[in-house]
């Protein structure tokens, strides 16, 4: 009877320590997230970074239950961004999304303070957005053999903008003068918005815009589209040719926007985030606006986005080494 008794004794002593244990782990480490995340895009509001940002951050915030800030921290064809976030704590709460520019064709272009490899958590490859050749109206092409011959007429002295040295834009048109023997001039912004803006106003002749922030433009009768840089023809601009098809054969260049964390950042909220940006893709309103900008979904692991970050690296290192780009004096 006494040991019984005392085993009794025992047990309560046990429970009873073991509660204000447990409370004080739970106390150490509260439920992620508890207070706003901030998610960096380096570059200005309009382009394609910001506008899936804005876009997978509303529907984000809903299922996580606490706000998402859009930074737009752009500066240096988005390295300043980059960096913003490279040196931030790795608590789940400052996040990047940025497009090919920043994420493969930088590295190869400027001495970084950051690595993209080893300086980031990946966290998910968010879609792949294809270009648009779009025009200003009074330039008189209609077609990319058009084009070709206006540009062979007139070498050096039709202009195309671009979201800076190495932005997609850059990196097509430069695809597009070594292929069809081309020279144009490049004029580089501080994002896709601004180069677009400037080539409605007249200031320059052509864009390889991403779809996203191109399509009103070309919808509204702002700028002519007269070819897209996919391998296919896409629902939003079903009567518009490839390059590919309109005379350049096996031309293919794609955009694509992918949402990372500072390197270190616990696995557990790589994880949720991945999770969670992955239901949201899964989204028909979130699919359908993509699809109609000339966007597809990729979604998948951080470890796919991390593989496919490492064949983009290879893909645009030699690009870059065979056209010669350089960075700008002020990269």
């Amino acid at each position: 009877m006494k040991q019984a008794l005392l085993q009794g004794v025992f047990m309560l002593v046990a429970v009873g320590v073991s509660i204000p244990v447990e409370a004080q782990t739970i106390a150490r480490e509260p439920a992620y997230p508890v207070k706003p995340i901030r998610l960096v895009v380096p570059f200005p509001p309009g382009g394609t970074a910001d506008i899936h940002g804005r876009m997978l951050g509303e529907k984000l915030a809903q299922r996580l239950h606490q706000q998402i800030v859009v930074d737009n921290r752009s500066g240096a064809s988005g390295n300043v961004g980059l960096e913003i976030v490279a040196r931030s704590p790795a608590d789940g709460y400052t996040l990047v999304i940025s497009t090919v520019g920043s994420w493969a064709v930088n590295p190869h272009l400027y001495k970084l303070p950051y690595d993209v490899l080893n300086d980031f958590a990946p966290i998910i490859h968010v879609a792949n957005t294809l270009g648009v050749l779009a025009v200003h109206p009074s330039l008189p092409v209609k077609t990319v053999k058009e084009l070709i011959a206006l540009a062979r007429q007139r070498p050096g002295e039709l202009t195309y903008g671009s979201s800076g040295v190495g932005g997609f834009e850059h990196m097509s048109a430069e695809l597009f003068d070594s292929m069809a023997k081309t020279k144009m001039v490049h004029v580089p912004y501080k994002g896709s918005a601004p180069a677009i803006l400037d080539l409605i106003g007249g200031h320059i002749h052509l864009v390889f815009g991403p779809a996203t922030p191109t399509l009103p433009h070309i919808q509204s009768g702002r700028l002519r589209a007269i070819a897209t840089t996919g391998a296919t023809r896409v629902d939003a601009l079903a009567d518009i040719p490839t390059i590919a098809e309109a005379g350049i054969a096996g031309y293919e260049n794609l955009t694509w926007s992918a949402v990372g964390a500072p390197a270190r950042t616990p696995r557990s909220i790589i994880d949720l985030l991945n999770k969670e940006l992955n239901a949201v893709l899964q989204m028909p309103d979130i699919r359908d606006a993509l699809r109609m900008s000339g966007s597809t979904v990729t979604g998948g692991t951080p470890e796919q986005f991390q593989d496919y970050l490492r064949s983009e690296l290879a893909k645009y290192g030699k690009l870059i080494k065979a056209a010669g780009i350089k960075p700008s004096a002020g990269g």
